[in-house]
């Protein structure tokens, strides 16, 4: 039976937000916040083994997190690279996968990710051989910048998000030829797509957001705090 990997790259550095440490190991009610993302993988059945690319100056901390919350299904912290990118290949490298093992991907700083729409990317990418979570724009799209320029369908425009899932084996070969290339890419769906596969879009949630300025920050704090 194949197994279901997770990779959780941790090695950013939060630029946007600033601050003493990376957002993704800033404290919501006496927890990091990467604790929240990774219990929603430690608590679903269907995930196997848990892979945290981080800075080693961050490993300490992980080892903390992980035996404070008990995630037993953490099987290795590695070093991630300068780029996200390089931090999923390093994580993927390290891993005794077969061809048809699943591979999930998704970011250390989006810890509001439903147990269904998780579900639903396994059982997607499971049938379909890749699935990626996304959701439909839903405000007016425009071209221009200080005035508008034209305007965009929305209908056909989706916002890509994570987590992302494919077969251990293709996951490689396109992380291999984007190294090959010198290419940096968005995220895994890109690299994909680039060794002609057709990825499979899955619906996500608005709430799914990555938190990424101070206002995810404060958005965050207020759901945290009315659900605890």
């Amino acid at each position: 039976m194949s197994k279901v990997f997770v990779i959780i790259p941790a090695g950013g550095t939060g630029k946007r937000i600033g601050g003493e440490i990376p957002k993704q190991y800033m404290k919501f009610h006496e927890r990091e916040l990467i604790a929240y993302t990774l219990e929603v993988f430690q608590f679903n059945t269907k995930i196997d083994h848990i892979i945290v690319s981080a800075q080693p100056e961050y490993f300490d901390l992980l080892e903390q997190v992980k035996a404070k919350n008990g995630f037993w299904k953490i099987l290795k912290i590695v070093e991630g690279g300068s780029e996200r990118q390089y931090s999923v290949y390093n994580a993927l490298l390290s891993i005794n996968a077969e061809e048809d093992d699943l591979v999930l991907v998704h970011d250390a700083a989006r810890p509001l990710l439903s147990q269904n729409i998780l579900d639903d990317i396994i059982e997607t990418a499971k049938l379909k051989g890749n699935a990626v979570a996304a959701i439909k724009a839903k405000d007016t799209l425009v071209n221009g910048t200080d005035v508008i320029v034209n305007y965009i369908n929305r209908g056909k425009i989706n916002y890509i998000q994570t987590p992302q899932a494919f077969k251990y084996s293709v996951l490689l070969r396109a992380m291999q030829k984007a190294a090959e290339e010198s290419f940096v890419g968005t995220d895994e769906s890109m690299l994909v797509t680039r060794l002609g596969e057709s990825v499979n879009l899955v619906e996500g949630s608005s709430l799914n957001f990555k938190i990424t300025t101070e206002s995810d920050v404060e958005l965050f704090h207020l759901i945290t705090s009315r659900n605890g």
